[in-house]
């Protein structure tokens, strides 16, 4: 297995994202495009933080491979090539909403959230 490229790693993340900002809109019932006119704006926004992290530690634990990853073709696992786990899973999930762990790599492409919890994104 290859490691996965940047962009693909921060398309899936924006897949992610979108798909959660807009289930958690549908259901606070707060119109995108309003901006924060809108009465439910921050309370979307909150939802939108708290389902986003168990999205990802959830799926990112058991299967490796969230929404956005799939459609992209790629997965997180362990070095040795299991599933991340759900202690794993969490660390690196904490982390990532760190923003700037993620976006500082190394040569092989692992950012610092990956080579803390001793995982790789790869290609499927």
């Amino acid at each position: 297995m290859s490691v996965a490229p940047l962009g693909r790693r921060l398309a899936a993340l924006v897949v992610d994202w979108v798909l959660v900002e807009l289930i958690v809109a549908a259901v606070t019932r707060h119109s995108i495009f309003s901006g924060t006119q809108d009465a439910h704006y921050f309370s979307t926004m909150y939802w939108t933080l708290l389902v986003f992290g168990l999205e990802v530690w959830l799926l990112t634990a058991i299967s490796g491979i969230t929404v956005g990853k799939r459609l992209l073709g790629i997965r997180v696992i362990r070095t040795n090539g299991s599933r991340p786990g759900f202690g794993w899973a969490l660390l690196r999930t904490v982390l990532l909403f760190f923003v700037v762990p993620p976006l500082l790599s190394d040569r092989d492409l692992r950012g610092l959230h990956d080579r803390a919890t001793d995982t790789i994104v790869v290609r499927m």
